[in-house]
């Protein structure tokens, strides 16, 4: 039941409650929210290991993991399960605490006091919003780390002896710098300490020419790129594309080429992206999306429609949590002594709607038929939308 305002909180005539009164209503709201919230993640992010480790037993047997490996596994995967499950407990705890609310009328003791819904929903749109700002930190500075640690988890056992660091080895990878005309061609890349071997880098001139450099190995240091077991060619004149040799060394250090190891590492997730059309949504930071439409100013419709509709759902997927606020406003709020499971049944119908929506207007997004601004904020759009237009017609 509601709290017992002070004496002091009403106005003279009894129709306003005062500040002091406001505070300890929104700690009260807060709290009934809280405790639902906590059980209602608890749940979900239980039901989802548990189904995802009977689909992935076979793997997790076939990748020869105990059981503290896949514990570690589900322990480094939490966070990406949390970017995806956190706005459903949301809505299905708001749902849960509005509902109960509304059946003992304390919905409509609050508002009779001269509490408007909006100023009711303070609360709950903090959260919202809070949670937002958290799931957007999430996806982009700790989700990107810990699903590679948990792929890593993955074949942790069966990586042969003194190939520990195959997993991040990539073969035969080409780079190319758009807009300083850079192109690389490496035989092995390490993801994780930025070291290359064969490889062969052409780069402009200030005069006009070329030069192209072949070399055994390739490290990143002091801001540049030093090669060792170095041949170098160069053209002799613009107009003469013949190369010549213009200088053999065991040692290189080749100020121009400044692309540091982590635009190259862009460079692997978003080609690797493309070749796959990975519908992730935690797959590709924003640093590196946008990383790689610096370094590639010109790109294929269909690739340039890809990559911005990926940008643009990064930064929307997030504000679900403050749109979902605006959704179980109208739906919880709503008098009547409605049976306290018709929230659990809203909140599935609508995690539904809004799934199947965002994955088609992202599908039409993707395949240029839709602006990819549109097609990412397009589900926000529409069912920020209609909670706004339900929320005017609560009485």
């Amino acid at each position: 039941m509601l709290p017992a305002a002070p004496a002091e909180g009403l106005s003279p005539r009894g129709s306003t409650v005062s500040f002091p009164a406001m505070r300890l209503l929104d700690r009260y709201l807060l709290r009934e929210l809280l405790l639902p919230l906590v059980f209602c993640l608890g749940g979900i992010l239980t039901f989802w290991v548990a189904f995802d480790l009977f689909a992935q037993l076979a793997e997790f047997q076939k990748a020869k993991m105990h059981g503290p490996d896949i514990a570690e596994y589900y322990l480094a995967s939490t966070p990406e399960i949390l970017v995806i499950v956190l706005p459903v407990a949301l809505l299905l705890a708001l749902l849960y605490a509005l509902t109960h609310h509304a059946r003992h009328n304390e919905i409509t003791a609050i508002r009779a006091a001269g509490v408007s819904l909006w100023r009711l929903a303070a609360p709950y749109l903090g959260v919202g919003l809070t949670f937002s700002l958290v799931l957007f930190a999430l996806n982009e500075l700790v989700v990107p780390r810990t699903t590679a640690l948990a792929d890593d988890l993955l074949t942790r056992r069966i990586r042969p002896a003194g190939q520990s660091g195959e997993a991040e080895l990539v073969r035969n990878l080409g780079f190319y710098n758009a807009r300083e005309r850079h192109r690389w061609q490496i035989g092995t890349y390490n993801l994780k300490s930025g070291e290359m071997t064969r490889l062969n880098v052409t780069w402009p001139l200030p005069d006009g020419t070329w030069a192209v450099l072949y070399a055994e190995q390739g490290r990143y240091t002091n801001g540049g790129w030093a090669f060792s077991n170095v041949s170098e060619l160069r053209q002799t004149s613009p107009t003469d594309p013949t190369l010549v040799p213009f200088l053999k060394t065991n040692y290189l250090a080749v100020a121009e080429l400044k692309e540091p190891p982590e635009q190259i590492r862009s460079e692997v997730k978003i080609s690797n992206g493309l070749s796959i059309r990975r519908a992730k949504r935690a797959d590709i930071p924003l640093v590196d999306l946008l990383d790689y439409l610096r370094l590639h100013p010109t790109l294929l419709p269909a690739d340039r429609a890809w990559l911005y509709t990926k940008l643009h759902g990064r930064i929307a997927a997030p504000w679900t949590c403050a749109v979902v606020v605006l959704i179980a406003l109208p739906f919880g709020a709503a008098s009547g002594r409605r049976n306290i499971f018709a929230g659990v049944a809203s909140s599935i119908f609508i995690c539904f709607a809004y799934f199947v929506l965002q994955q088609l207007a992202l599908a039409f997004g993707s395949g240029g038929f839709l602006p990819p601004w549109l097609a990412a904020w397009l589900p926000n759009l529409v069912f920020g939308g209609a909670a706004l237009f339900l929320i005017s017609r609560v009485r």
